[in-house]
């Protein structure tokens, strides 16, 4: 639980990424880029809910980096459909809390059997203190 070992690489199923790590990301933070790089190496899936897109993105020219991991063939951006918001809906009423990014981001991250990379890991765990956390 919490930070784990550096070495270490992402969860078998992936990787899903909060707005926080999106944030990181943006700013060229080394710890993300070496999840990504590890992810990639592994070939492994990376889970961006379009929810947390969404709170990052401003600006497409000068956020590249955000847009480019959008459009990798291993990455899969996911939208806030109608299934997803019932179940982010029970589980926000389930934990009492109301962050709705922070909660599609643990149904994305159950769904696709991941790790979170957050910086927020406190909100996380509260969501669902059985996910495998990557701090960012």
């Amino acid at each position: 639980m919490g930070r784990q070992d550096p070495r270490r690489t992402t969860a078998p199923g992936g990787l899903t990424l909060d707005a926080g790590a999106l944030i990181a990301l943006d700013r060229d933070d080394r710890r993300v880029l070496v999840l990504l790089a590890r992810a990639q190496m592994r070939g492994v899936r990376v889970t961006v809910p379009a929810t947390a897109l969404a709170q990052t993105l401003r600006d497409r020219k000068r956020q590249v980096r955000l847009v480019r991991l959008s459009r990798q063939p291993t990455t899969d951006v996911v939208p806030l459909d109608a299934g997803d918001a019932a179940r982010v809906g029970a589980l926000l009423a389930r934990t009492g809390t109301a962050d709705i990014t922070d909660a599609h981001v643990v149904v994305c991250a159950r769904r696709a059997g991941q790790a979170v990379a957050t910086s927020d890991v406190a909100d996380i765990r509260n969501l669902d203190p059985d996910l495998e956390i990557e701090r960012v």
